[in-house]
C-alpha cells in the first residue's frame, strides 16, 4: 500500500482510497473522529482498536496537522450584520 505520510497510507482498494494507519484498514478519519469527540488516547486503544499504539494515533494527529497547514481557504460567503 502505498505510504503516504509517515505512519499513514493508502489504496484506492481500501476505504475508497481514503487515509489509514500503516499496516491496518483503520481510517484516519475514525481516529481523529473520537479525538475530536474527547475520547483519550487510552480510550481508543483500549476500547475501539487494541491493535494500535500511541505513535499510530499520534501519526494521525500529524497527518490531519499536515493536511490543515497545507490547506488554501477560500470563504464561501460573507454576511454583514449590522
Amino acid at each position: 500500500m502505498p505510504k503516504i505520510a509517515e505512519g499513514i497510507e493508502a489504496d484506492p482498494d481500501i476505504h475508497h482510497g481514503k487515509p489509514v494507519i500503516e499496516g491496518t484498514r483503520i481510517p484516519v478519519h475514525m481516529v481523529l473522529g473520537l479525538l475530536g469527540n474527547s475520547v483519550s488516547v487510552e480510550e481508543i486503544i483500549d476500547d475501539y482498536y487494541p491493535r494500535l499504539t500511541r505513535a499510530d494515533i499520534l501519526a494521525c494527529i500529524r497527518y490531519a496537522e499536515a493536511i490543515v497547514e497545507e490547506e488554501t481557504v477560500h470563504p464561501v460567503g460573507h454576511q454583514d450584520v449590522g
